[in-house]
This record gives C-alpha cells, structure tokens and sequence, in this order.
C-alpha cells in the first residue's frame, strides 16, 4: 500500500513538472527578425546581432529569416505564419511596407508586439528604427559624387525595389541636394529598380552606359548597386573617368575600390541595427517605449531622436552611417 502511494506521489510530481514546464516553455519570449531576403551579406551581418541580442538574452527566443530571394509576397507569407505560431515580437526590414500592412495589423491586434526598420511610412507599426535621416545621408553620398564629378555631368541613379522606402528616400535626397548645389550636373536616369541584385545591377548599369557613353556618375541604393556597377565600369575599363558612390559594405565593395571602379561607399552596421530592433521590441514587451534621447547601448544609437510615426507608432533614428573609400575600407571587417 505504501509502495502504492509513493508511486501516485511520484507521478502527481511528474505530471506537476511536465505541467510547470509546459508553462514555462509558453510562457518563454520569442522575437523573430524577419529580413527582405536571405543569404547576402548585408543580412548575414544583422544576423550576427540578433545572435548577439539571443546571448545576451538567454531566457528570450531569437532567431532570424526572411525569403531565399528579395520578394514581397514571400515575406508577406513569412509574416503570417509568425502570427500563426503566435511570436511575442516581429522586427521586419520590409521589402515593400505597404505590403505588410494588413499583416502587421493582425499581429498587433492578436498582441505581437511589432518593430520595423528601413520603414518610416508604415502605418501599422509601433516603433520603426532609423539608422539616421534618410534624406540627409541621400544628400551626403550625393555631396561626395559631385565632388568626384567636379560638379557637373550627367549621372543616374539605382534603387533596389521603387518599394523600398529607405533606398528611395536616399536617391531623392541625392537628387534633391543635387538641384539645390549643383546645376551643371544632369540626372539622366532616375532610380532604375535592380531587385536587390548584383547580376542585375550589373545589367542595369551597363545598359546606362550603353545609353549615355558620355555618363560621369552613379548614386547607388541597395548595398549591390555598387557591386554590379562597379564590376560594369571595372569591365569597360572606365575607372577614373565615372564617378560610383552609394550604400555598400567594405568587405563586398573592397576590391572595386582597390581598382577604382567604385569611389566611395557609405553604410551603417547592419549588426548594431539587428540588435537595436531586438532590444526595442523587448522594450516594448516589457511594457516600456523608447524615449527622445534615450540611449540604447549601441554605437550611432547613444542619444536617439523619437518622431511620430504615420500611424499610432514612433520612428527613432540614431545617428549611424560611415563614409568610407580606398583609403580606410580596410578599417571595417564587413
């Protein structure tokens, strides 16, 4: 009979730890980054901070994902199976925001707590990070085109999708910064769509210089826009006589700065941005916001400005690029 017992009180045990870790494993946090595609560099960088984020958060489950290649529906589709698995928090680079939308939605609505970045028009979000103003790094990059192009000529400019919000803001504050100071300088091709893409890049870039063989300048958007230009200006042996500039990492542009093909580049660590969406949506799970100053921890994100966003959210930039050519590319290990 005592044997008996014991036995009852070791199952009634059992199933009251299977039950508290049932709980436990219910209760335990999940944020999900969900990227605009997989496998390029760019995004295997920001995966290194949301690794970063998940060591330094050991009781939060983080991992990241995103399509095998730069479509909207695709990550539409990743979105909705999120919800579906019920995620405590999504931090989305949008391919296409509008997109999004009615999914970002439903995910706020049934509490998923969401964070975009690259995103600054979405409505249904409720923080969107910037790594700096949009237009102002645009201008930037543009300011140390026309520098190389002794301000005059004609040039272009690439973007990955015309649904990318931030690639777009960055061509149109080039260009706008470029009718303010520079008259003599001629835009010749506006914001031609490279898919995120280097191969199509490459096809883009050299149907422009097919077109206009007297061209001096590109501003590139996607951080493959200068590798596909480069390689085409590399090809036609015009390094010295077109000016490249635009978004790109060291690692990737390096050998066309080494040859001249490309310029310059500018960039942000998409490893700090990764992790600073991370600890904004664990912010925001555990009932905070991000205030106006606030300093998050993160290189370029020390004293961050808040904004309203277009809908009930915030939009907080840091101030985070880098501005780099041949001379000190080297100092940046990706």
């Amino acid at each position: 009979m005592k044997l008996k017992r014991l036995s009852m009180a070791l199952a009634a045990g059992a199933l009251a730890a299977g039950t508290f870790a049932a709980a436990q494993a219910q209760d335990k946090q999940t944020i999900v980054t969900v990227v605009k595609v997989t496998g390029i560099s760019w995004f295997n960088r920001m995966e290194e901070g949301v690794k970063e984020f998940g060591k330094d958060n050991p009781n939060i489950t983080v991992y990241q994902t995103g399509p095998g290649r730069a479509d909207a529906a695709q990550q539409l589709k990743i979105i909705d199976d999120l919800i579906a698995k019920k995620v405590s928090a999504i931090a989305v680079v949008p391919y296409d925001p509008p997109t999004l939308e009615p999914a970002l939605k439903k995910a706020m609505d049934r509490g998923i707590k969401v964070v975009t970045h690259e995103a600054d028009n979405e409505k249904n979000t409720m923080v969107d990070v910037e790594a700096f103003d949009n237009s102002a790094y645009g201008a930037a990059l543009n300011d140390r085109l026309a520098t190389c192009m002794h301000s005059e000529g004609k040039w272009a400019t690439l973007v990955g999708s015309l649904g990318s919000r931030s690639q777009v803001q960055w061509a149109n504050g080039g260009i706008d910064n470029a009718k303010k100071k520079y008259p003599k300088m001629q835009l010749v091709e506006t914001n031609l769509e490279t898919n995120n893409d280097g191969e199509r890049a490459y096809e883009v870039a050299k149907e422009t210089l097919r077109k206009h063989p007297d061209l001096k300048g590109f501003q590139g958007s996607s951080s493959l826009d200068v590798i596909g230009i480069g390689r085409a200006v590399e090809e036609a042996g015009l390094q010295g006589k077109i000016c490249v500039y635009g978004t790109g990492l060291p690692t990737e542009a390096g050998k066309y700065l080494e040859s001249g093909a490309i310029n310059g580049i500018a960039f942000w660590d998409p490893k700090l941005a990764g992790m600073a969406m991370n600890k904004i949506a664990k912010l925001l799970l555990d009932g905070k916001t991000v205030e106006n100053g606030a300093n998050l921890g993160l290189p370029g994100y020390e004293k961050v400005t808040v904004s309203k966003g277009p809908g009930k959210g915030i939009i907080v930039r840091g101030q985070g690029w880098v501005s780099v050519d041949k001379s000190n590319y080297k100092q940046y290990n990706f």
